[in-house]
């Protein structure tokens, strides 16, 4: 009978261990509501400082870059840090960079045209939503 219960213990942590393992991953919402190329550099750098962080601990973490609102000009085609976002698409594909569709359909009406975005964005909703999903989910939230 003692050996019975050993064996469970024993079980019991390696199953928990073996949890822990899969659920060891890092997730980052980083949040940008300005126009402003110092707001978004300062989130692009406080992604790459993570992702270098947890490569040094052979870790792996997964980053989205959330923009609604006046942030949402930082992904139009003609952006000042375009380059640089895609430079970290290409370097970081686990990096996601979400568009807000509230804020892309009411600057295209305010427009009267089309808003093209940058190719490394991918549009969701609503910004905020996406947001509260991924803190709903355990992710990290920073808004620099």
């Amino acid at each position: 009978m003692k050996t019975f219960h050993f064996v469970a213990v024993v079980a019991l942590a390696l199953t928990t261990f073996c949890a822990q393992a899969e659920e060891a991953e890092h997730r980052l919402a980083i949040h940008v509501d300005q126009n402003d190329p110092a707001v978004m550099n300062l989130a692009l750098n406080n992604a790459q400082n993570v992702k270098a962080y947890y490569a040094t601990q052979g870790e792996d973490v997964a980053i989205e870059i959330v923009a609604y609102g006046p942030g949402l000009n930082m992904y139009v085609a003609d952006s000042p840090v375009k380059d640089r976002i895609s430079a970290m698409a290409k370097e970081s594909p686990d990096v996601e960079f979400s568009a807000c569709g509230n804020t892309l359909a009411a600057m295209t009406k305010k427009a009267g045209k089309d808003i093209p975005l940058l190719s490394e964005a991918h549009i969701v909703p609503s910004g905020v939503v996406r947001l509260m999903e991924l803190q709903e989910q355990g992710w990290s939230y920073v808004r620099p």
